[in-house]
């Protein structure tokens, strides 16, 4: 039988969602979303999010509005709701949902589903909380990447143009697999645009085991408009013991010159398997930092705000999070956080247990947060 959410959760629910929207989806504050937890809790699967944080979503982060979609993936049953319609409904891009059925459903994914850059400008997937896509061990699940000229070249600065605008929300990605690709990205690759992740949960993603800057199990983000950041929003990453990501580094999220700006979010149980650090040690492949998170790159940022990291594990540096800004011009920020148990292996910076950091002005700036 499928929970049903109580009649006074319910109303508080109907008030938020009727807020937003006479607010012009400017409003700031987005506790959680019922549909997905629920789903977790019939799944017996962690649920989207760290339910204790509490910090302001800014309207630049907030869900998009998908109760008109241009696409609908199924109609009506589970069996309707193919790889091939996702796929398809994917490569025609605009905003996109599901009509699968009442109860949770996995789709398994036979082939990746690819943004064509000039489907857009705005590209939204919501899965209701109920939709996980399975890369089935086998593949990587949602690909974009601006200059990939078989997904269409839309500008002549393809490394640095405003879409498409790709928003994941409400869906789950499971067994995503990039290991034949040493960028990584094993759920998720995104390059070029703006992208943003919300209410979404990512569990036993991989991709490659090694590799000095092959990066992000689950997530995988480059070449964001202007240095834009890419926010990720009440989003997990394991969750819990058995449901962790692994790769060479950044077993959840990784990037290179990309900020991220991540709120209310929970990593737990994530690897980073690679040895040999960056830049690799002689005699070895690279790689093995940011258990959790792992940024390289010259001026970006780092934020994290309401958000537990907890058990994650890097063979080399930085079990959290693995932060260098090669030439000390980016920032790494820390608030209303709590970091525990994170074990760096090979190093990690003095005073900050689970994390290594070269920043501006040298050390992760900590605000109310628990570092131990």
């Amino acid at each position: 039988m499928r929970p049903t959410t109580p009649l006074f959760l319910t109303i508080f629910f109907l008030f938020l969602t009727t807020a937003s929207f006479a607010a012009g989806n400017s409003f700031k504050t987005l506790l959680f979303i019922p549909p997905l937890i629920a789903a977790g809790q019939q799944e017996n699967l962690p649920g989207a999010g760290y339910p204790d944080g509490i910090c302001e979503i800014p309207s630049d982060a907030a869900l998009e509005d998908v109760s008109l979609p241009d696409h609908v993936i199924g109609t009506g049953s589970p069996e309707s709701c193919t790889s091939d319609a996702v796929v398809n409904a994917v490569a025609l891009g605009g905003v996109i949902t599901f009509n699968c059925g009442p109860a949770p459903v996995t789709i398994p994914m036979t082939a990746t589903a690819k943004i064509f850059n000039n489907t857009g400008p705005k590209i939204v997937i919501d899965g209701a909380g109920l939709i996980t896509l399975d890369g089935m061990d086998e593949r990587r699940i949602l690909y974009m990447n601006t200059c990939d000229q078989d997904q269409v070249w839309t500008t002549s600065h393809c490394q640095n143009q405003d879409h498409p605008q790709l928003t994941v929300q409400n869906l789950t990605f499971r067994n995503g697999n990039s290991l034949d690709d040493p960028e990584g990205g094993g759920a998720i690759r995104v390059r070029g645009g703006r992208f943003k992740l919300i209410n979404s949960r990512f569990f036993n993603n991989v991709c490659a085991a090694t590799g000095p800057d092959t990066g992000g199990a689950a997530v995988r983000v480059t070449s964001q408009y202007n240095g834009l950041p890419v926010y990720v929003v009440n989003s997990t990453f394991g969750g819990g013991e058995g449901y962790g990501n692994s790769c060479a580094n950044g077993g959840g999220l990784s990037s290179i010159n990309t900020s991220y700006t991540v709120i209310n979010s929970l990593f737990s149980y994530n690897r980073a398997i690679g040895y040999g650090a960056n830049p690799q040690r002689p005699g070895t492949p690279g790689g093995g930092s940011g258990g959790a998170i792992y940024n390289d790159g010259n001026t970006f940022t780092l934020s994290l705000c309401g958000t537990k990291i907890e058990n994650n594990q890097a063979n080399e540096g930085g079990g959290a999070v693995f932060y260098v800004s090669n030439d000390r011009s980016g920032s790494f920020h820390i608030e209303d956080s709590f970091l525990s148990n994170n074990p760096s292996d090979g190093f990690e910076t003095n005073g900050y247990p689970g994390i290594f950091v070269l920043a501006a002005p040298g050390n992760p700036v900590v605000i109310n947060s628990t570092i131990e």
